[in-house]
C-alpha cells in the first residue's frame, strides 16, 4: 500500500469508527462494537475496501498498548495485588480447560490430525482483553473488584498464550518437539516480568523529574510514545522467533510493560492528572484503530453456513470456548455469584488474539479452509456477544 492509499484507508477507518461508535452508543450498545462493525464493513466481510497491512497493524498495536497504559494509570495497585491469586486461578483454568477439551474433541471425535487439533486448542485458549477493558471503561467499571481480577488474569493469560503458541507452532511446522524456542521465550518473559515493575518505576520517576524542568511543550506524550516504540522493538529483538515476533511483542512484553508503567506514575496525583490530560486525546485517536483492525481481520465470507459439519464443529467449539473461560471464575471464592458471572463473561472474547492463532495455522497449511472458517465463526461470536451481556449484567453488580 502506497502513502496515497494509506491516507485514504486511515481516513475511512477513523471516520467510520467514529460514526458507528457514536451511533451504537446512542442506541445503548457498547461503542466498541460500533468500531468492530466499522472494520467488518470496510474489510473482506463487507465492502472489501481496506486490507490489513503492516502500517495499520502497527497503529493498531500502539492503540492497544495505550489502552493498557491508561488502565495502569487508573488501576488500584492494592486491589490488583489482592486479586492476584484469584486472577491466577481464572487464567490457569481458562487456558488449560479449553485447550485440553478442544484438543480431545478435535482429535478423538472429529478425527483431525494431532497438529490441527493442537492449533484448534491454542486458538480457543486465547483471550482478547482489550475488548473487555474497553467495555469496562465505557461503563466506568474499571475500578471494580471484577475489573481488577480480570486485569490480573489477562496478564497471565497472555503470557500462557504466547508460550503455548510458540510450542504449538514449532511442533506443528517441524513435526518434532524442540523445546529451545519455548525455553528461550519463556526465560525472556520471566526476566521481563521481574524487571518491568522496577524499570517502570525508575522511568516514571525520571519522567516526573524532567517534566519539572522542560521548556518545550509535549514532553509527556513524546516520551511515552517513544517508550512504546522502544519496547515493541526490544521485545521482538530479544524475545521471540521471527514469525511470532510482533505477536509476542504485543501480548506478553511491550503491552505488559505499560500496565506497571502507568501504576508507577501514580505516586503524585497531580502529575497523574497531567499525564491523563496530555495522553487522553492520543489514546482516543489510536484505540479505535485497534478495534477496527479486529473487524478488518474477520472474513465472514469464508464461512459456509450451509455445511452440516460446519455447524456441528462450530457448536462444539463454541461451547468449549465459552465454558472454558466462564467456569474458571466459579473456582474462586466470592460472596456474590453475579460477580463470578461477570468475571467469566469478561474472559470470553477471543478477538485479535484468536484471529492471529487461526491465521498462523492457515498460512502454514495446518488448518484447512473449513476448520479455519469454523474458528473464525467461534471467534466472531465470542467477541461480539460478551459486550452486550456485560453492559446488561453490570446493572445488577454486587457492591
Amino acid at each position: 500500500m502506497d502513502a496515497h492509499s494509506f491516507f485514504l484507508a486511515l481516513f475511512l477507518i477513523l471516520v467510520t469508527a467514529r460514526i458507528l461508535g457514536e451511533l451504537f452508543a446512542r442506541l445503548g450498545i457498547p461503542s466498541v462494537l460500533g468500531e468492530l462493525s466499522a472494520g467488518i464493513l470496510l474489510g473482506a466481510s463487507g465492502f472489501g475496501i481496506i486490507e490489513p497491512n503492516e502500517a495499520l497493524k502497527l497503529l493498531a498495536e500502539i492503540g492497544i498498548i495505550l489502552l493498557l497504559f491508561e488502565v495502569g494509570l487508573e488501576t488500584d495497585i492494592k486491589r490488583l495485588k489482592e486479586a492476584g491469586f484469584k486472577s491466577l486461578i481464572v487464567a490457569l483454568f481458562g487456558a488449560v480447560f479449553p485447550f485440553a477439551a478442544a484438543f480431545i474433541i478435535s482429535y478423538y471425535y472429529f478425527h483431525l490430525d494431532i497438529y490441527t487439533s493442537m492449533f484448534v486448542g491454542g486458538t480457543l485458549t486465547a483471550t482478547s482483553i482489550g475488548i473487555t477493558l474497553r467495555v469496562l471503561k465505557d461503563l466506568h467499571k474499571e475500578q471494580t473488584s471484577v475489573a481488577q481480577i480480570v486485569i490480573g488474569a489477562a496478564v497471565i493469560d497472555d503470557i500462557i498464550g504466547v508460550i503455548l503458541l510458540v510450542f504449538i507452532y514449532d511442533f506443528s511446522v517441524s513435526k518434532t518437539l524442540d523445546m529451545s524456542n519455548v525455553a528461550s521465550v519463556s526465560l525472556f518473559i520471566l526476566m521481563f516480568l521481574l524487571l518491568a515493575p522496577a524499570l517502570a518505576n525508575i522511568m516514571s520517576e525520571l519522567i516526573r523529574k524532567f517534566d519539572k524542568h522542560n521548556r518545550v511543550p509535549g514532553f509527556i506524550p513524546t516520551v511515552i510514545i517513544s517508550l512504546i516504540l522502544l519496547f515493541a522493538y526490544l521485545s521482538k529483538e530479544f524475545g521471540a522467533p521471527e514469525i511470532l515476533g510482533s505477536f509476542a511483542a504485543g501480548l506478553a512484553l511491550s503491552r505488559r510493560f505499560f500496565l506497571p508503567f502507568g501504576l508507577g506514575l501514580k505516586k503524585d496525583e497531580y502529575f497523574v492528572k497531567k499525564v491523563e490530560n496530555a495522553m487522553t486525546p492520543i489514546i482516543q485517536l489510536f484505540t479505535p484503530i485497534f478495534f477496527v483492525m479486529v473487524g478488518l481481520s474477520m472474513n465472514l465470507k469464508a464461512i459456509d453456513f450451509t455445511s452440516s459439519i460446519f455447524w456441528e464443529m462450530s457448536l462444539a467449539f463454541l461451547v468449549i470456548a465459552v465454558l472454558g473461560k466462564y467456569l474458571g471464575a466459579f473456582l474462586i471464592t466470592a460472596k456474590c455469584t453475579l460477580n463470578k458471572v461477570l468475571i467469566g463473561i469478561s474472559m470470553v472474547p477471543r478477538g485479535e488474539v484468536g484471529l492471529i492463532f487461526a491465521e498462523i495455522g492457515r498460512l502454514n497449511g495446518i488448518l484447512s479452509n473449513e476448520i479455519y472458517a469454523v474458528l473464525i465463526f467461534v471467534i466472531v461470536v465470542t467477541t461480539l456477544i460478551p459486550p452486550f451481556l456485560l453492559k446488561y449484567l453490570f446493572k445488577f453488580e454486587c457492591a
